[in-house]
């Protein structure tokens, strides 16, 4: 795994989408591999676009990829698909997108399938993100399929947001106002030639205006026509000014993000670790979990029962593999447990 790392950061492409897969399907020791990815990344600018299906998100950020191409900066971008429910990949695919740059060695286009874990796959967007920051990409895009709760997880991931409607997008914007102006950074209304573009824009702006600026800064709502490239240079001008924006008070964003990335890694291997631990089904935990399978033993009874016994709960998190630190310290948490809490602090009844 380490010997891909390193192939990847002398260029080589087929070792970065290896190692996107094994982030993806968390196999091997992803913590391992991200340790020594994060060596090497460095802060670079993510942006995020999303919006319904049908809003042009695609030709977009084709646009986009154009424009930072011309400068002579290299173009990542995270698809995130719906996943197919046989074999669990994204559904489009990463060939049937922008394939105007299929051939270009500065372009690197991924498909993630959302797989209906949106934590998880908010990790693994950042963690891809940092793959794509280690192998020297100077811009990573994130494009999402819809507006739902995956996709407003994985915006949490971008500097940028740019939420993508429609003039038919009404709906859209009314079942999910909250959520759209908790996210959006920009607006754009693309498709802008069609009827009823204008008075989308509106709503949006009235929209806006009700509510404080966003950390100070006031959300714009744009007309494009990403098909014609009609307004798209306004939009990434707006892009432009959003990034040096935040770079003027980014510290705090900057350690809000490394918080939640410390809690998201955490939170995925002490869940992969759990599961892991509990297919087995040896020991103690075993019986356990069958009592919870059989409808014997209710799972918060369950549950509480592990969290009262240290030594269970590092089996869980250790399994046999845990050092003797580990294991001891789980024995002391276990001897706690089951002391009497009458008898803790020399208190009686």
């Amino acid at each position: 795994m380490l010997e891909l790392v390193n192939k990847m950061l002398e260029g080589n492409r087929y070792a970065l989408a290896r190692l996107i897969s094994l982030i993806e399907d968390r196999t091997g020791d992803p913590v391992k591999l991200m340790e020594k990815v994060y060596e090497h990344a460095r802060p670079v600018p993510v942006i995020g676009v999303t919006g319904p299906p049908g809003a042009g998100k695609s030709t977009f950020v084709d646009r986009m990829i154009a424009h930072f191409r011309s400068k002579g900066h290299k173009v990542a971008v995270i698809a995130v698909d719906p996943s197919s429910p046989f074999s669990g990949g994204a559904i489009l695919g990463d060939r049937i997108r922008m394939q105007s740059h299929a051939v270009d060695e500065g372009v690197f286009i991924r498909s993630l399938g959302s797989r209906g874990h949106f934590g998880g796959l908010t990790l693994s967007t950042r963690e891809v993100v940092a793959l794509f920051s280690a192998a020297g990409y100077d811009v990573v895009i994130i494009e999402t399929v819809g507006v739902g709760q995956t996709e407003f997880s994985v915006m949490g991931v971008a500097d940028t947001v740019v939420v993508m409607l429609v003039p038919e997008s009404g709906d859209t914007v009314q079942t999910l106002k909250a959520g759209l102006l908790e996210i959006a950074d920009i607006f754009v209304v693309n498709k802008a030639d069609r009827d009823g573009a204008d008075k989308m824009a509106l709503e949006l702006r009235q929209m806006v205006q009700l509510r404080a600026a966003k950390n100070g800064w006031n959300i714009p709502v744009l007309m494009t026509s990403a098909s014609t490239g009609r307004g798209v240079d306004r939009a990434l001008e707006a892009i432009r000014s959003h990034h040096g924006f935040i770079g003027r008070w980014g510290a705090g964003r900057a350690e809000q993000a490394r918080l939640r990335s410390f809690q998201d890694v955490l939170n995925e291997e002490i869940r992969r670790r759990l599961s892991q631990a509990l297919q087995d089904g040896a020991g103690p935990l075993g019986v356990l979990a069958a009592e919870v399978r059989s409808g014997r033993r209710n799972p918060y009874t369950a549950a509480s029962e592990v969290l009262q016994r240290g030594a269970w709960l590092a089996h869980l998190l250790f399994g046999s593999t845990g050092s003797q630190e580990q294991r001891a310290a789980a024995n002391q948490q276990e001897r706690l447990a089951d002391t009497p809490l009458e008898g803790m602090n020399g208190e009686g009844k």
